[in-house]
């Protein structure tokens, strides 16, 4: 059971609740502070004062201001009015920790709701009824509008949901699990929509992935630097300690773990040996390790994104004395641009990954780069083409996410009548990045298959943690002879890091900081 207050909310907890592990509740302290800040909002409404969102319109309808009879009508018409969005549904996963993300906010008690609208979002989850939100259609301003309002459609019985893998009309969803249309009240409708759920939700999902990758990408670095004789002098503590970065140290001290009392290894400067590797070899640790730094500010950022109220706007209750008037403080808390900047951010490092594991590929198949082993590791070479195209595949992935790195962030345009007139884009971040992610780790994966390949041409014994993870890669992705359609393999070996691939084997090898 993971208890929402608005405070503590994970990343691992996003994942868990995404993936369907676990029940939520609202705890009782947050219970409390939502029902002090709602009698706030009752009592603002029954004053003479506008007050944003409560008794006027939004955005550049701000002005108008609304009569007791048409706040709750404003209501309803505003979710409808915010499902704008278009393009193919956001994964079941992403809209379910935007919905888990969206009631922990809620539960900070600063919105000035009703408990049962965050309640009923845990209901959702917890039911097992998801809405169908399409994926285009926010420009991360004052939040994700369109992809909130498509969620918050289903708490009043529109729209659609899955409901045990079926996708129904939402009302009956609601019927199926026994649970009742919420009716929103003032301020309600505009609680539900402003934040940035949606690209937090992806960030979160991704960084595990990447978190996951960024081990998978070393243990293929070692097994091709195994494959090549690359030497390991570069990987020296002084190295690293003269240059202090933490994740430079961490993928060096990493790598120096996975390649521990190696029989492959040349020494540096000896007769017939290379004096120093070239960078995809020599420089790992200076990228991969900026790769996890730029994963671990992300995760800063993502963390606190998480437990922050992205209302607007806020209700803040005298904390000494409930009884003196609150507070009611209109700003900005749901612009995007924090986000965006991490997800463009993380989109630039997992290209640097990549491309890095690219190099490493082509110097694994190039006959002139890869101290004899077969011209492509085929068996045969010239009667067969071995894994030539498997890197060409690689360059071609390379080459898409150098685009998908492009920041979406400095693309601002404004909208809404130009009140909202610069705009995070944030939304656009995460979703190029979920593209990236996943060739990245094609790209990666294919590494991992020619290295693998090359290692059994050597016909000698890595170090016992390599040969483990070799072992336990084949059996995801057995050894083959002869050419064959290497879509498969590829696939296969993709699968097999997006399923924590190396990460648990390895990762115990270093106390990661």
């Amino acid at each position: 059971m993971i208890q929402l207050d608005g405070r503590s909310l994970t990343v691992e907890d996003v994942v868990a609740v995404a993936c369907g592990q676990g029940r939520v509740e609202i705890s009782p302290a947050a219970m409390a502070a939502m029902i002090a800040s709602r009698r706030s909002v009752e009592a603002a409404m029954s004053g003479n004062q506008p007050v944003y969102a409560l008794n006027t319109g939004v955005g550049l309808l701000a002005n108008i201001r609304l009569d007791e009879d048409e706040l709750e009508q404003m209501q309803i018409n505003l979710v409808r009015s915010h499902c704008c969005g278009v393009g193919e549904p956001l994964f079941r996963d992403v809209v379910r920790g935007m919905m888990l993300i969206r009631a922990n906010v809620l539960a900070k008690g600063l919105s000035g709701i009703r408990p049962v609208v965050a309640e009923r979002i845990c209901d959702l989850l917890n039911h097992d009824i998801t809405p169908v939100v399409p994926s285009r259609g926010s420009v991360g301003a004052s939040g994700d509008l369109a992809p909130l309002a498509h969620m918050a459609l289903v708490l009043i019985g529109e729209g659609s949901a899955e409901y045990r893998g079926e996708v129904l009309p939402a009302v009956e969803c609601l019927e199926r699990a026994g649970l009742d249309p919420i009716k929103l009240l003032a301020k309600e409708g505009i609680s539900l929509l402003n934040g940035t759920q949606a690209m937090l939700s992806i960030g979160c999902l991704e960084l595990v992935r990447l978190e996951a990758l960024f081990y998978s990408a070393q243990t293929a670095a070692a097994f091709s630097m195994e494959a090549l004789g690359g030497t390991p002098v570069a990987l020296d503590a002084r190295l690293h300690d003269a240059r202090p970065h933490a994740g430079q140290r961490l993928s060096a001290q990493h790598l120096l773990a996975l390649l521990e009392d190696s029989p492959i290894r040349r020494t540096q400067g000896t007769r017939g040996a290379r004096i120093q590797d070239a960078y995809c070899l020599r420089c790992i640790p200076q990228v991969h390790g900026a790769a996890w730094d730029t994963f671990a500010e992300a995760r800063r950022v993502f963390t606190i994104e998480l437990n922050a109220a992205t209302d607007n706007p806020l209700v803040f209750v005298n904390e000494r004395d409930p009884e003196l008037p609150s507070q009611i403080v209109s700003g900005g808390n749901f612009h995007g641009a924090p986000l965006a900047l991490a997800l463009d951010y993380l989109a630039i490092a997992i290209y640097q990954l990549a491309g890095i594991s690219e190099r490493r590929t082509e110097r694994l198949l190039n006959p002139t780069l890869n101290e004899e082993l077969p011209a492509f590791l085929a068996d045969r070479p010239g009667v067969e083409s071995g894994l030539m195209m498997a890197q060409v595949t690689a360059a071609a992935l390379v080459a898409e996410m150098r685009v998908l790195a492009g920041p979406a962030s400095v693309g601002s345009i404004p909208t809404s009548g130009n009140q909202e007139d610069f705009v995070s884009m944030g939304m656009t971040s995460a979703l190029k990045l979920q593209q990236s992610a996943r060739l990245a780790e094609m790209v990666v994966a294919i590494e991992v298959l020619a290295a693998t390949r090359a290692l059994d041409f050597r016909r000698q014994r890595t170090t016992p943690v390599l040969e483990a993870a070799k072992a336990a890669f084949r059996e995801s992705v057995p050894a083959w002879k002869e050419d064959q359609v290497l879509s498969g393999p590829m696939q296969g070996a993709a699968d097999f890091l997006a399923a924590d691939g190396f990460r648990t084997r390895s990762r115990s090898l270093v106390e990661v900081h």
